[in-house]
């Protein structure tokens, strides 16, 4: 039986060309080795799962590679990985100091790759600074890190920084589209959408949430399958909910909160997830501002369809009461009751000065 190979490690890049979302940083990274002004000193610095520690090992093999025959060469003795969480004390560094001497077997450079940078004691960063300003001329240092600001300002101001960015849900959506069709499944493109929000900027989250649910439906990824696996409130139920806050049907409401709650999920998360769908019919409202709207294409047709029921006034009204209860949650004590009053008053928003007739009551 063949080992499987997680997707984030299958698929990770192995060129500047291949990596998701970091093309201003990867642009500069290409004219800086072809213009011979790539800096010794390098931070990475971003959110996790953006790509940092890929685009150092591609770092690494591309500038070895500058007039060396095979093209398959990766380099591997050139590059050398620290992981500073468990080799943070002195001792490590002076270790890493005394090796840096020593001039490559292979290609030009020796890389090295020091991961959770931030998290080296402050011992060990003021041990690395001499080394860091003035390294040897084979010798070039990238430091990765999640967490910039725990970084002294001296080790800052000898690094050429750069900030990855979060992964755009569009973007992660494209590349988990095309990682699908390599494997040959199927998806519906709104359950791709679903991946792509849940990750949450991060491209190696998106792919292990992508493998687990292709562990649980297999060759064909369907928008129900993956909100079932991943416990999640789609815009179908946000959907069905508004329309009965247009229709002002409070028994139907309380009863549809109340199978929200059976099914397992949290009141806070429902709350905030119905302010942020009264903002997506918001921005449906206007030509313009549509391109804010990240959603599936069903979702889409969806939004259209229910933003001509919605005004503008109501929807304005209801991200207000919706983000007051959110604010108010935590420290209510009883939150049920807290959800189902936002709701109530939600159902009997009015604009002409009188209270709307309350079906059912």
């Amino acid at each position: 039986m063949e080992q499987f190979i997680v997707s984030a490690r299958k698929y990770r890049p192995q060129t500047f060309k291949d990596v998701v979302g970091q093309q201003a940083i990867t642009n500069t990274l290409l004219n800086a080795i072809e213009s011979n002004h790539l800096a010794q000193a390098l931070l990475f610095t971003g959110p996790r799962g953006v790509g940092k520690t890929t685009c150092a090992r591609i770092l690494a093999r591309k500038i070895n590679q500058e007039g060396y025959d095979d093209p398959y060469e990766d380099f591997a003795f050139n590059v050398f990985e620290l992981d500073a969480a468990s080799n943070n004390s002195v001792d490590d560094i002076r270790s890493l100091i005394d090796q840096v001497r020593i001039p490559p077997q292979t290609g030009k450079y020796k890389v090295y790759i020091i991961d959770e940078v931030h998290m080296l004691s402050q011992a060990a960063f003021n041990a690395f600074l001499k080394t860091l300003e003035e390294p040897p001329r084979h010798a070039i240092f990238i430091l990765a890190t999640t967490e910039k600001h725990k970084i002294i300002p001296t080790i800052l101001s000898r690094c050429q920084i750069f900030d990855f960015k979060r992964i755009t849900v569009k973007d992660a959506k494209e590349h988990l589209a095309e990682v699908a069709r390599s494997q040959g499944i199927t998806f519906e493109d709104d359950a791709l959408h679903i991946i792509a929000q849940k990750a949450d900027g991060a491209m190696r989250d998106a792919l292990s949430i992508f493998d687990r649910v292709v562990s649980y439906c297999g060759t064909n990824l369907t928008r129900q399958a993956v909100t079932e696996n991943l416990n999640v409130l789609d815009y179908e139920y946000y959907v069905k909910v508004t329309d009965l806050i247009l229709a002002n049907r409070i028994p139907d409401l309380l009863l549809a909160y109340n199978d929200i709650l059976a099914k397992g999920f949290d009141g806070h998360h429902f709350v905030a997830g119905l302010a942020s769908h009264f903002r997506d019919l918001l921005v449906c409202q206007n030509p313009a501002t549509l391109v804010l709207l990240e959603a599936g294409e069903v979702a889409q047709q969806l939004y259209a369809i229910q933003t001509q029921k919605a005004s503008q006034d109501f929807l304005l009204k209801g991200i207000d009461l919706a983000n007051e209860c959110d604010l108010k949650y935590k420290v209510s004590q009883n939150q049920r009751l807290l959800v189902e009053l936002c709701l109530m008053q939600l159902a009997s928003i009015t604009f002409d000065g009188e209270k709307k007739k309350l079906t059912g009551l």
